[in-house]
């Protein structure tokens, strides 16, 4: 695990969803990431959220790695504007693969996938699969559900301990979220918050 981050996996909606503030912060991500020259590596859509944030990233100079599966290549939602679009058969090769070039993931506003993404590298942490953090932009209280089922009711009911449960790093801005990365990568999940 490098000490720096240079690439960072964002996990988000296919959709734009309902509040223009989801699309304002997924621009301000793919801005953000292209201005402090960390590669973004995501989905690979050119739709929703991904989109919105491929193309600002893309046009702030940012370097763009897209994963998309042959399905959804096929049903033609890949990127055609960014720096690589890789395509794989499945969607476990597509997190793999997303994994495999990242130093840790962000999740913004999504779907079933969106949340998928977020507990599928959550757990890979757990199980020692990987050791790269994960931060969750809580646009707008979009996630405020989750977060209370997450931090509460899973550690009260004894599904998971409070340091994994800590392993989620949230914030509402994305400098802030950027920070918390930053500080996490190097260090392995159960030290992060002793």
């Amino acid at each position: 695990m490098p000490d720096k981050i240079s690439s960072i996996c964002v996990f988000c909606g296919s959709l734009s969803g309902t509040s223009p503030r989801y699309e304002e912060t997924a621009r301000l991500v793919g801005r953000t990431l292209a201005e402090r020259g960390i590669r973004l590596v995501y989905g690979g859509g050119s739709v929703g959220l991904m989109g919105v944030m491929a193309d600002s990233c893309v046009e702030a100079g940012g370097e763009v790695t897209g994963v998309i599966t042959t399905y959804l290549f096929d049903k033609e939602l890949g990127h055609p504007g960014i720096s690589k679009l890789e395509i794989v058969e499945t969607m476990l090769d597509r997190k793999l693969r997303m994994a495999e070039l990242s130093d840790a993931f962000i999740s913004l506003p999504g779907g079933i996938g969106t949340l998928d993404e977020l507990f599928e590298m959550l757990t890979w942490s757990r199980l020692s699969i990987h050791d790269k953090p994960s931060g969750l932009i809580n646009v707008e209280g979009f996630y405020d559900e989750l977060i209370s089922f997450t931090l509460k009711t899973q550690v009260e009911g004894g599904f998971i301990s409070a340091a994994d449960a800590n392993n989620l790093l949230i914030s509402e801005n994305v400098d802030d979220i950027l920070s918390q990365l930053d500080r996490a990568v190097g260090s392995t999940p159960s030290s992060r918050f002793s």
